[in-house]
């Protein structure tokens, strides 16, 4: 079992699709391949300085968490990266996020990409998702703003604008209002970071968000993590270890709740298939 399932982890880290009962893994991220998201949105690409958001990550999100034709919540939207996946695997995504600019350019990237099923951005304020996308769901993925790490805007409703404690306080309003549209027997997942502040020491941000889910009722189920720009560290942290000894950070902690009890989830989502351990993985390894 180990030798195939590292076959399938290098697939998955290549970007490679792997068919098995008709189900291609990754082939929603390989539409990103030759698609860049347009410069001056949030997410931009890699050669700007910071990568778009993993639509691997994204595509196994949906495919082990979310029921099929399932309806997705993300209450931090960002880019389109996604919506766009969620769209590809013909779930309804419902995204929120304050800038208006990027969800129109959101907007414009579904629609050389998606021909139909397209995601739905809604401008406004995830303190009031209630009211701004009243409804039930049947998964919270997102990536929430790391406090005030980057601004993104001088609207005082911008949470990164917030001191921490505000912050922190309007970060737990949001899960707890989006965890009221969560269906019973449902799953939500958050990738975030602890981060530093302006002093340089970490704040406890994985833990806040697990509190935070906890307070509302929502269980941490599965944590994983995801490795991200490792070729690059030496360059972006040798000035700062060698000087301050601060150690590089190359990984973010995806984080998957569960709304009911564990006994549950066959009943409510059958058997997941994750690649499988046939004997063609093992020729695959053993060539």
């Amino acid at each position: 079992m180990g030798k195939n399932a590292r076959t399938f982890g290098q697939d998955l880290m290549r970007g490679e699709g792997r068919q098995k009962n008709g189900l291609t893994w990754a082939g929603a991220a390989v539409e990103f391949d030759h698609y860049r998201v347009k410069e001056g949105t949030r997410e931009t690409t890699e050669a700007s300085g910071t990568s778009i958001f993993d639509p691997v990550l994204c595509e196994l999100v949906y495919r082990w968490f979310c029921p099929a034709g399932g309806a997705v919540l993300d209450p931090f939207a960002g880019g389109s990266v996604r919506g766009i996946v969620a769209s590809k695997l013909g779930l309804c995504y419902t995204g929120i996020d304050l800038s208006e600019r990027q969800i129109e350019e959101n907007r414009k990237q579904a629609a050389e990409i998606c021909s139909d099923n397209r995601p739905a951005w809604i401008v406004g304020d995830s303190r009031n998702v209630r009211e701004l996308a009243a409804g039930s769901y049947d998964l919270i993925f997102s990536c929430p703003p790391y406090g005030d790490l980057e601004v993104y805007s001088d609207d005082a409703r911008d949470l990164s604008t917030l001191d921490y404690g505000e912050f922190l306080a309007a970060y737990r309003e949001i899960i707890a209002n989006c965890c009221g549209l969560l269906k019973p027997d449902r799953f939500a997942c958050f990738v975030v970071g602890d981060f530093r502040d302006k002093q340089g020491f970490y704040r406890n941000f994985v833990s806040e968000t697990i509190g935070a889910f906890e307070a509302a009722g929502v269980h941490l189920y599965n944590e994983a993590v995801l490795v991200t720009a490792v070729g690059s560290l030496p360059i972006r942290i040798g000035k700062q270890f060698g000087r301050y000894r601060k150690l590089g950070k190359t990984h973010q902690n995806v984080l998957v709740f569960y709304n009911g009890q564990p006994k549950s989830i066959p009943a409510s989502f059958g058997d997941c298939d994750f690649g499988g351990t046939d004997e063609s993985s093992e020729q695959e390894q053993n060539t």
